[in-house]
């Protein structure tokens, strides 16, 4: 969803609000939330609900108090206090949405210890907020730059102003613990502002950073993904894909979250389904399970001796079997319970347009015009001719 700053120039060329999904309507900021309720009026009596959640850069939200009852819109651009100074951030919900968006993120809605909303930022806020985020860039390059020369062994991969600008947050990643003592020193005197390190995981990293996914879409973790569940490689295996790393990994280096996604289907399906490690008894020998379809509940057996000739039988008719051979007998072959696979009919495009050539929208040739210039470079051959049918 994207707002009216996005859309097309006099050129045909994408616009854009240019503030990299910070811009002041919210209609294409990360982690986005409707507010279904903006329409509706609260019963008679019923006082508002105080709580406000402010969006700052990126994916950072948190909850705040209106203490003041400052009347507050989504998109309101408000100072909240901070640990020193104050902050500078976006109102993305108000109403008694924030108290489902407290409950999910586990944070009691009467709590009296969140902190408050100052007041509506003025253009004096808001000049030295914008002035910092301009900064941010040529920061972050010239932090990296330190940190190589100090050889730690970290990627700093954001940079986050206070909306004061008296602090900046560093954000790392990195794969072991890293002394990054000399570091804030030399970053303090460089900047002249206090500084913050926080490390966070590879996910949080692609959440922060955004981009696009194989899959041609945004990434889930930078548009509506909020909590990182756990993703194994028992993932895959349940939805029988195969286990290759570089079409498994997302952009963070971890299992993709999409594999979660359909996962208790599969696990739904795989209930009454036979072991891919099932062997099956008969009278020509031992059958072995070399490939299964879970949603068609087929399942392709080859005998230990012909393993390049498969059979295909319906999941009923191998748990037929293997409780056949649980009491110790045999069936005399596979050939018995093969079930015939009807081949699915292609279907076949008819060419509506015709059999017309690609060519068949350019100019025709005008033969008539190379008559003309015939006649002008030879006009002695053609008066011959005239001359010979008289």
């Amino acid at each position: 969803m994207g707002c009216s700053s996005c859309s097309t120039g006099k050129d045909g060329q994408p616009r854009g609000c240019k503030n990299n999904g910070t811009c002041g309507t919210d209609g294409c900021n990360k982690l986005t939330v409707f507010d279904w309720l903006s329409n509706m009026s609260l019963p008679n009596g019923q006082k508002p609900f105080d709580g406000v959640e402010v969006r700052f850069k990126n994916s950072r939200k948190e909850f705040f108090r209106n203490t003041e009852q400052t009347p507050l819109a989504i998109g309101d651009i408000v100072a909240t206090q901070a640990k020193s100074g104050h902050d500078v951030g976006m109102v993305t919900l108000t109403g008694e949405l924030v108290k489902v968006q407290m409950k999910k993120k586990k944070v009691a809605p009467d709590d009296k210890t969140l902190p408050k909303i100052y007041r509506k930022a003025s253009q004096r806020d808001i000049d030295i907020w914008q002035k910092c985020r301009d900064k941010e860039e040529e920061i972050k390059k010239r932090s990296r730059e330190i940190a190589i020369s100090l050889n730690l062994q970290m990627k700093l991969s954001d940079v986050e102003f206070q909306g004061d600008g008296s602090k900046a947050t560093f954000y790392y990643t990195a794969e072991d613990r890293v002394d990054f003592r000399q570091l804030i020193k030399d970053m303090a005197k460089a900047f002249g502002i206090r500084i913050e390190m926080r490390q966070i995981g590879y996910r949080q990293e692609a959440q922060r950073l955004g981009g696009i996914g194989s899959c041609g879409r945004e990434l889930c973790c930078s548009t509506w993904l909020s909590d990182f569940r756990s993703v194994s490689t028992a993932s895959a295996r349940y939805q029988q894909l195969a286990l290759n790393p570089q079409k498994l990994a997302g952009q963070c280096g971890k299992l993709k979250c999409c594999l979660n996604y359909e996962l208790d289907t599969y696990l739904e399906a795989l209930k009454d389904f036979p072991s891919q490690d099932t062997k099956l008894q008969t009278e020509k020998g031992v059958a072995f399970c070399q490939k299964s379809d879970i949603f068609k509940e087929m399942l392709w057996f080859s005998y230990k001796n012909d393993a390049a000739n498969w059979h295909a039988l319906h999941k009923d008719q191998v748990l037929e079997i293997i409780e056949i051979n649980k009491t110790n007998k045999k069936i005399a072959s596979l050939e018995a319970y093969v079930v015939d696979t009807v081949s699915e009919e292609k279907l076949v495009f008819e060419n509506v347009v015709g059999q017309d050539s690609l060519n068949r929208f350019d100019k025709p040739k005008n033969h008539r015009k190379k008559k003309r210039r015939n006649k002008k470079r030879n006009p002695n051959k053609n008066n011959k001719q005239t001359a010979r049918n008289g």
